[in-house]
């Protein structure tokens, strides 16, 4: 372990006035952005974090806790506490809340369309926090679930984070992953919203259905760790025998 990992983290400016559990939660958050922990890595335990940190192991013990419900790290009972990875099963329960009726979820396979370069209109300008007239990486595929088209997508990406696609468009299933692994952008939140819509002609091109017929619109801003809005993606989703489905707890 780099023994300089540490040095005067907590008494940095912004911190001062949050109390310490807190201060620990956001050190140990930026830690991870920064890559001194990457994804799936083990943890020092409480002790030793506790000790490095100057707080007592009860602090440490209440922001890890606060760090696992945020699905930022993972404890495993009797091994230790890892920093979560964004694997195809733990994107299924977390951010894929489309089910076929009376089927258990599973994770929907993608069939890429298009990578395309550009220019942000201004709704997804604000969703993403760009200046006007940014580019932006443009996603085009449709999701896959029981062997049939069942989610039309339109996905937006930063240029500035994700510019390296315009050129190595390989993008797989599980977008959530990809960030994570390949650009040090793991996902913190998404905020959805969800509208009754009609198909449009270009929707039942896409989804083999009827122009017309009910689908819901998901529209999904997603940030990352460190706050910044990394994806605004809009999903136009078939609900003749599907639907989406949110557990709160």
């Amino acid at each position: 372990m780099n023994k300089n990992r540490f040095d005067n983290k907590l008494s940095r400016p912004g911190l001062a006035f949050q109390p310490l559990y807190k201060q620990v939660e956001e050190h140990v958050t930026q830690l991870i952005v920064e890559q001194r922990w990457k994804p799936g890595e083990m943890l020092p335990n409480e002790f030793q974090l506790a000790s490095e940190l100057n707080v007592s192991q009860g602090t440490v013990r209440k922001a890890l806790n606060s760090l696992t419900d945020d699905k930022i790290l993972n404890r495993r009972q009797g091994i230790g506490t890892f920093v979560s990875e964004h694997t195809g099963h733990h994107s299924l329960y977390r951010f894929f809340p489309l089910i076929a009726d009376g089927r258990t979820p599973e994770l929907p396979k993608a069939e890429l369309l298009l990578v395309e370069t550009q220019i942000a209109t201004e709704q997804v300008s604000q969703a993403l926090e760009l200046e006007p007239q940014s580019k932006v990486i443009v996603l085009t595929r449709r999701r896959i679930l029981n062997e049939e088209f069942c989610i039309a997508e339109t996905i937006y990406l930063p240029y500035k984070y994700f510019a390296i696609l315009e050129k190595e468009p390989q993008v797989p299933h599980t977008l959530y992953h990809f960030y994570q692994t390949q650009f040090n952008l793991t996902v913190r939140n998404t905020r959805d919203s969800i509208k009754a819509v009609l198909a449009t002609k270009k929707d039942a091109q896409m989804l083999n259905i009827v122009e017309g017929d009910p689908l819901l619109e998901v529209t999904r801003v997603t940030h990352s760790l460190d706050n910044k809005a990394i994806e605004f993606r809009l999903s136009r989703c078939r609900s003749d025998k599907y639907h989406y489905l949110v557990e709160l707890g």
